[in-house]
């Protein structure tokens, strides 16, 4: 069973601050077409900045992203999987509290970030995999058995 490490190892991740303004990080995840970033105090993670704390704790109040600071409305209540955990815990975990990003934590710091898009890439390379078995399987004979389909045909 694969472990979420494997989808993180080589990833890139990028971090932001709480001392960050929110025009700052929200023109990062712009840039980078991210939806959701990893909030850092000093190296320690201790809260997500996401599309959605854009649009419920700025847009709809009405705040200035250019003097709001980040660590004002990210998310604290966070949810998170260590590395060695395995692909299904996690996409259990993301089910459950209903979110589409996960931290990856080794011994207590950031290792990477886990998209739900990281998540349906591996579970459609899974069931390419099997529809490939099951494919030759399917038309695969023994050779006895394909001699006897060919004398019957003829």
């Amino acid at each position: 069973m694969a472990c979420i490490y494997d989808l993180v190892k080589h990833q890139e991740t990028y971090r932001a601050d709480v001392t960050q303004t929110v025009l700052e990080l929200a023109q990062a995840m712009v840039d980078r077409n991210i939806g959701a970033v990893p909030v850092l105090r000093d190296g320690e993670m201790v809260g997500i900045f996401s599309e959605r704390d854009l649009m419920t704790r700025v847009v709809v109040l009405d705040l200035d992203p250019r003097l709001l600071l980040v660590r004002e409305v990210m998310t604290r209540d966070l949810i998170v999987a260590e590395d060695d955990e395995s692909i299904e815990v996690a996409e259990a975990k993301m089910t459950q509290r209903g979110c589409r990003h996960l931290p990856v934590l080794h011994e207590g710091r950031l290792l990477g970030f886990l998209s739900l898009r990281d998540l349906m890439g591996v579970d459609l390379e899974t069931k390419s995999q099997e529809l490939a078995i099951m494919t030759h399987y399917v038309q695969w004979a023994p050779p006895e058995v394909e001699a006897r389909l060919r004398d019957a045909l003829h």
